[in-house]
């Protein structure tokens, strides 16, 4: 089901571009909001740069552009005499960390551009509205220009001061991550569990019972190979005092979501939530830990080879990608619910907007409605400008999990001590925010937080 609504969002976003060639693909296609396909189609751009990031990380790659006459260090001298004149090309720079580093330079630029024209924009009558929500070809034409021209940016401090704003950058992202995968967590038992009340189903039951079970063994699991491979029984004190408290805060707010006082205040609140929140906690430790002392890292056994900066991805790389995909994709769909004001993510999605279509009938209904249509005539369902700020605190985020969070002018190594202190201080910050969600209603009782 997910794979066809994705299918039909792209034919239908494509649609939004002014292609006639997608009249009948547009037509097979469920009608959507005009905020929702705007975001979808911004979230594309960041997926489709996240894959050229990636390609330029491909193993063999730098091997193979050796090859290339054209290239300062070419290994086949045979055809170097029938290029004109000198015409060489560094081709170290189109991949590798540093090549990551500038397709994001270009891409986090766009964003904060779109940010800055966006301000002040308080409904779709705004004549920046097009520029929002239309010129789709001239936008990724940009991003693509500015892509090419970040990789004639001379190195020298380049990298080294990109990776401060990128380091800084990411973290703030984390901290948006945060609340989107609490909101997620909310909603998904807010959803099933109403489910349950409503049909009294033994199957929803069994669902909610099966799926934090699965969480809970999951994050357990976790914990259990932390301690073997990222400890020590002599030494590594500090990542025994990460793993432990990291155990003992995920232990204090599963029994903090379900004390009398909160659930009287939020019946719905349960363990299913702090079995996500407890799972996604053993990854941000295990992140940590990974970029913490190599000599308590029991996973580092691997040749120069493999260390290069040309190195496949790593398992920490893949699920952080993974988790930084679906909360893209999740913002760009999700609309603001009951909970969302609890978990501050009311800020981050979409609000609920008129469903009108154009001729002031209801959006969907009749052969001749727009597929896409305006859903803010009235106020915008979401901050256009922050949306952008986001998504470029999204752009350092995935600069920093591909290049592992190192400066691609330094030799790599595994340590990062600055790496493990943001992603370990994000693991206390998500939990703290999560009892947060919980124990307010109880602590401000007249204020509304539905």
């Amino acid at each position: 089901m997910g794979a066809v609504l994705g299918l039909c969002s792209a034919a239908q976003l494509a649609c939004c571009c002014g292609s006639t060639a997608c009249s009948l693909c547009c037509s097979a296609c469920p009608s959507c909001t005009n905020s929702t396909s705007s975001r979808l189609m911004y979230a594309l751009m960041l997926v489709l740069v996240t894959i050229v990031c990636c390609i330029t990380l491909a193993p063999g790659l730098h091997n193979e552009l050796q090859k290339l006459p054209f290239c300062t260090n070419a290994t086949d001298s045979t055809v170097t005499g029938l290029l004109p004149g000198n015409f060489k090309v560094d081709c170290d720079e189109a991949v590798g960390y540093l090549a990551v580093y500038r397709i994001t330079f270009a891409t986090c630029l766009f964003f904060l551009l779109m940010a800055l024209i966006m301000i002040g924009v308080k409904s779709s009558k705004d004549p920046r509205a097009g520029i929002q929500n239309g010129f789709w070809a001239i936008k990724y034409l940009l991003v693509i220009g500015g892509i090419i021209g970040a990789f004639f940016i001379p190195g020298g401090q380049f990298a080294s001061t990109w990776m401060v704003f990128g380091m800084i950058g990411g973290f703030c992202y984390i901290v948006i991550q945060l609340i989107l995968i609490i909101d997620f967590a909310h909603s998904w038992a807010e959803i099933w569990v109403s489910k349950y009340e409503e049909t009294e189903s033994k199957g929803w039951y069994a669902a909610l019972l099966i799926s934090m079970l699965t969480c809970f063994a999951l994050t357990l699991t976790g914990i259990v190979l932390l301690y073997v491979y990222y400890t020590k029984s002599n030494g590594c004190d500090l990542s025994k005092f990460f793993i432990s408290f990291n155990l003992i805060l995920v232990v204090v707010a599963s029994g903090v979501s379900i004390l009398p006082s909160v659930q009287e205040h939020q019946p719905r609140s349960g363990l299913l939530q702090s079995s996500v929140v407890s799972l996604y906690v053993m990854y941000l430790t295990w992140s940590a830990l990974s970029n913490a002392s190599k000599e308590c890292n029991g996973l580092t056994g691997t040749s120069d080879d493999e260390k290069s900066y040309w190195s496949s991805f790593d398992k920490q790389r893949i699920i952080g990608l993974c988790i930084w995909v679906c909360s893209v994709l999740y913002s760009s769909i999700r609309t603001a619910s009951a909970s969302s004001k609890i978990t501050m993510s009311e800020h981050i999605l979409a609000k609920e907007g008129s469903t009108e279509g154009a001729d002031g009938g209801e959006a969907g209904q009749g052969g001749n409605e727009p597929k896409v249509f305006d859903n803010e005539g009235d106020s915008v369902a979401y901050s256009w400008s922050f949306f952008h700020i986001m998504f470029a605190l999204a752009t350092l985020y995935v600069m920093m999990t591909l290049t592992n969070w190192f400066n691609p002018n330094s030799q790599l190594a595994n340590e990062n001590i600055a790496s493990m202190w943001v992603k370990i201080t994000s693991s206390w910050m998500c939990i703290g925010l999560y009892i947060w969600t919980l124990v307010a209603p109880a602590i401000f009782p007249d204020r509304e937080f539905n």
